[in-house]
């Protein structure tokens, strides 16, 4: 039985989505313990890179029912939605299918006395947890997997239910403080760091900063236009930055530290280009106001140790 459903999942046709795009740029990550023990807790070096496993019903994702995406915990390569997650009783988050059939590996697993199929990242190998054949329509598939190899990010666009909740992505150096200081903003409802507007898939921090991906780092977020406008988000963004010095926000040097609004449609590009209209009238900077306005692509997430970075460690990135 576990042979056949590890044949099954090496197809790649039928357990997830394809891929979209050429994926097979997507370089492996690999690091030592020391350099893993830098980033993960404990107890997520323990089971994504030692191949433990989390006691039954204590994981922090096992009873999540927020809309949203699942990442890798050690690379944040997008793993399983929300609207694959199922509940299975067994005590730790389930999934039927992953969020890309070519994003997580299969191999088999005899550990235990027993033969079972293991599930890991396909990019840095961090051990999920098991697939089973016993999950619901339409795969048949149940994928156990443990909460500290995930990160979750919030995304309503992935509710079943109606949400007026609206999204926002800036760049304006350093994504730690600009995260910092758009998570104070009342209406906003959840935030995230990471890479836009460059020309690859799935880029790692460590790529990202070779400035040869072309993306920035960025603040993506959502928020409630009942409680702050966009209008009022553009104010913040031109206040936690110089957004007249090319390619640099004070000691951070390279493209990806670039001042950039990402619009998600065409109220928000005409709300952003008024409103940096008005600023290179106002004579508040001296210089060029060199921010590019530009249609949103494609958010990739930075690695978790990057979120919420200021709450962690209780200092980010000043200018």
């Amino acid at each position: 039985m576990f042979i056949v459903l590890f044949i099954f999942l090496s197809g790649g046709k039928v357990a997830g989505e394809e891929c979209e795009g050429d994926c097979s740029h997507m370089k492996k990550i690999v690091k030592a313990d020391e350099e893993w023990m830098r980033y993960l807790t404990s107890e997520q070096f323990r089971i994504a890179r030692g191949k433990g496993t989390e006691a039954q019903f204590c994981g922090l994702l096992n009873d999540n029912k927020k809309p949203g995406i699942y990442y890798c915990v050690c690379c944040a390569l997008p793993l399983f939605t929300s609207k694959q997650k199922f509940v299975s009783g067994t005590g730790w988050p389930s999934f039927f299918a992953p969020f890309n059939s070519r994003h997580v590996a299969a191999k088999i697993d005899n550990s235990h006395g027993m033969q079972r199929t293991e599930i890991l990242c396909a990019r840095c190998d961090a051990h999920l947890g098991h697939v089973f054949p016993d999950g619901p329509k339409p795969t048949g598939l149940r994928y156990c997997v443990n909460s500290d190899s995930l990160s979750f990010m919030q995304d309503s666009s992935l509710s079943e239910q109606r949400t007026d909740m609206r999204r926002a992505t800036f760049g304006a150096g350093c994504f730690w403080h600009v995260e910092e200081e758009f998570a104070k903003v009342k209406g906003v409802v959840s935030t995230s760091v990471g890479f836009m507007g460059g020309k690859i898939q799935y880029p790692t921090y460590r790529e990202v900063c070779t400035e040869n991906t072309g993306h920035a780092e960025v603040v993506h977020l959502e928020f409630d236009p009942k409680e702050v406008s966009y209008r009022k988000l553009l104010e913040v963004f031109w206040k936690i930055h110089n957004p007249t010095t090319p390619n640099r926000q004070g000691p951070d040097v390279g493209s990806q530290y670039r001042s950039a609004i990402f619009f998600h449609d065409k109220e928000q590009e005409e709300t952003a280009l008024e409103s940096k209209g008005r600023l290179e009238q106002s004579g508040t900077f001296q210089g060029e106001i060199v921010t590019e306005i530009k249609a949103a692509g494609e958010f990739y997430r930075a690695e978790d140790y990057h979120q919420r970075y200021a709450e962690k460690h209780g200092a980010a990135c000043k200018y």
